[in-house]
């Protein structure tokens, strides 16, 4: 089974759509015993950093994320969450990836909103997808390359759109509405 993580800021009805578009057995919850009875935990984000890290402290889940040891996937904002720190709010984030969250510099219309094409590394989560594949993105923030960051994007800046360390793996983009290569990504995730 796989677990959505419900902390009140997530795109959550359309990752589980997706999910259950792929026949997945799926709950959405923020109880820790049904979190940890998952096999993998999607962690769905839209909204603001700091409201967000807020909820996730109040549900006591900070911890319970920080220690999981099963495959666990950021989307968006549960991406830049993951990281040490976000300008949005200057907010403290998971501190899982040793990145900054950055907004974007007036030069161009912000947010990033739409298709942009991707550069991978050879990494399992792209696994059958073409060079440079498109993917929607949505958000005025972005992850500072770092040394986990498997994908890049350019909007204004070169930013990191997917990471990978350990059991943790976070895209800036959403797959869930990212049509046929979306559904490629989320299904990789699965694979693991």
């Amino acid at each position: 089974m796989i677990a959505i993580l419900d902390y009140g800021a997530g795109n959550i009805t359309s990752v589980k759509n997706l999910l259950l578009n792929l026949n997945i057995d799926t709950v959405v919850s923020s109880n820790l015993l049904e979190l940890n009875d998952a096999d993998k935990i999607i962690f769905p984000g839209v909204g603001h950093a700091e409201f967000a890290m807020n909820q996730l402290n109040e549900l006591n889940l900070i911890p319970f994320i920080q220690s999981y040891q099963k495959p666990f996937l950021g989307i968006c904002l549960g991406l830049q969450l993951m990281c040490s720190h976000s300008e949005e709010g200057n907010t403290h984030g998971l501190g899982i990836i040793p990145a900054i969250v950055k907004k974007f510099p007036p030069k161009d219309i912000i947010p990033h909103m739409g298709w942009n094409n991707v550069q991978y590394k050879k990494h399992p989560l792209f696994a059958g997808l073409p060079t440079n594949p498109d993917f929607y993105f949505v958000h005025s923030y972005y992850v500072e390359n770092n040394p986990f960051c498997v994908a890049q994007c350019n909007y204004i800046v070169d930013f990191c759109c997917a990471v990978h360390k350990d059991n943790f793996y976070g895209v800036q983009f959403h797959p869930e509405k990212s049509s046929k290569f979306g559904k490629i990504i989320i299904q990789n995730f699965l694979n693991l």
